[in-house]
């Protein structure tokens, strides 16, 4: 692996260029970016380490192993070390498929450099976790043409790993179990890779049912759910029954509805009227009747439905980045040459965000520091993935998909597709959740560009004797 690296001074030099990028971050926004509603809720379950109703808190394992450091410099330096890896097992995969160097190198371009990339990498948040273990579960399946029990039962369990960090990585164990059935890894790569994905999930649910009294990962799905038919539903055309009727999208001022406000805004604001139904945001009946009209919206509003999905995803490939689901939140993905306090606001009861952040490390806010902050700032106004390019990687991966029809560059592309798709799905486009997808989409671009014969795909090469094929 370490070869593939140094036989190429292309990608040496933009690798090392990626982590000076990442160092100026570090020096420029001390110690950490805070994503207000969001980083306080992982902190405090790190510390406490209690599952939560509104989200899986995977990511605060990460943070809590990270605790003893008390340092919040500490974190983010994992985090960027960990987009560094992605980069490095996407040109390792291109590599070992016979990708030209150059090519590789320059596939890894939009991980290493992207400025909102490089952001969210440095923001409290679970979306770099996340997206590292997606990427290092489809490197180990295609690693060896067809993956071993060891290595299916590895993938599957980062898979497993992934999905309860966030959610959206539950369907792509789907997709994972559909590559071994496709490879033709056997019975015992399946069943390890079935029992390997369990253990997370298993363990997890249960003790979620030990602290919420239900088998779960969350208790948020049916009202993230319900929040995406808000911006279709037609309660004249669905009438639903009483217990549901509460939640129609008319039960709001008209003024608001005029506003088209974004599906994950129906969630937050005091004038939703989820915020208003008996019970809790994230209780079980709350859950189960949010759940229960969306299923009856989509069912009842088919076609709204798909051109609601299709509307949010097509975001990801503007040109210009649109200011959804809000320009508040959106705020946090853009990099701030003032010093940003933490919020002032209590999280959960009496305790505040700045209570929170000292029960892990001291943290009064994000200093910006000059030059540092005014270099990365400038930097992230021209320097970051276009939707368009975007688009082209996808294209170019089906392309590779429809000519070659190997399911070697399949795999990757569906991952990628999957992550673009499901977020505006099942909940809201956001533009965070784009950035997971890159590496495989780039990934996928780049297999389609192997010249091989029509029958065979080259992933290894002689590694001890062995030539390692992949055959369609």
């Amino acid at each position: 692996m370490a070869r593939h690296v140094r036989d190429n001074p292309l990608f040496v030099v933009l690798l090392a260029g990626g982590a000076a990028l990442r160092l100026v971050t570090m020096l420029g926004f001390r110690p950490a970016l805070w994503f207000g509603g969001d980083t306080d809720v992982y902190v405090r379950a790190a510390a406490d380490l209690e599952p939560l109703a509104s989200r899986p808190v995977g990511y605060s394992f990460l943070l809590r192993m990270l605790m003893p450091g008390h340092s919040f410099t500490l974190v983010v330096a994992v985090q960027h070390l960990l987009g560094l890896g992605v980069a490095v097992l996407v040109y390792l995969l291109l590599r070992r498929a016979g990708v030209l160097k150059s090519l590789a190198a320059l596939l890894t371009t939009p991980l290493l450099f992207d400025a909102y990339q490089v952001q969210l990498e440095h923001l409290i948040m679970s979306d770099t976790l996340f997206g590292f273990l997606v990427v290092a579960a489809v490197a180990m399946l295609l690693w060896r043409p067809v993956p071993t029990p060891a290595l299916a039962a590895a993938a599957c369990l980062t898979l497993s790993l992934a999905a309860v960090t966030r959610t959206v990585g539950l369907p792509l164990l789907g997709l994972a179990v559909a590559y071994l059935l496709v490879r033709r890894a056997g019975w015992r790569g399946l069943a390890c890779g079935l029992l390997a994905a369990a253990v997370p999930l298993v363990a997890y649910a249960t003790w979620f049912h030990a602290a919420h009294g239900q088998f779960a990962l969350s208790r948020a799905d049916g009202v993230f759910l319900w929040s995406r038919t808000m911006t279709f539903a037609d309660c004249s055309v669905l009438k639903p029954p009483p217990e549901e009727a509460v939640l129609c999208p008319e039960n709001v001022p008209p003024e608001i509805r005029a506003e088209r406000p974004a599906a994950s805004r129906w969630i937050w604001n005091e004038w939703s009227p989820i915020q208003r139904a008996p019970g809790d945001l994230f209780s079980v009946q709350t859950n189960d009747v949010g759940r229960r009209f969306a299923l009856r919206a989509i069912f009842g509003q088919p076609l709204d439905y798909a051109g609601a999905v299709a509307r949010d995803t097509a975001r990801a490939f503007s040109w210009v980045r649109q200011p959804h689901p809000g320009t508040y939140t959106v705020g946090f993905y853009e990099f701030d040459l003032a010093d940003l306090p933490l919020p002032t606001e209590h999280s959960a009861g009496s305790v505040t965000v700045a209570e929170i952040a000292r029960i892990y490390a001291p943290m009064p806010g994000t200093d910006s520091v000059p030059p540092y902050s005014s270099l990365i700032r400038k930097y992230q106004d021209y320097v970051f993935l276009r939707g368009p390019i975007l688009a082209l990687l996808l294209l170019a991966g089906l392309a590779g998909v429809l000519v070659r029809r190997r399911a070697v560059i399949l795999f990757p592309w569906l991952v990628g597709v999957a992550l673009l798709v499901a977020p505006p799905m099942l909940a809201d486009f956001d533009h965070r959740y784009v950035l997971p997808a890159v590496p495989l989409l780039c990934l996928a671009a780049g297999l389609a560009a192997v010249r091989r014969s029509d029958h065979d795909v080259v992933v290894g090469g002689p590694v001890e004797g062995e030539r390692r094929v992949l055959p369609v």
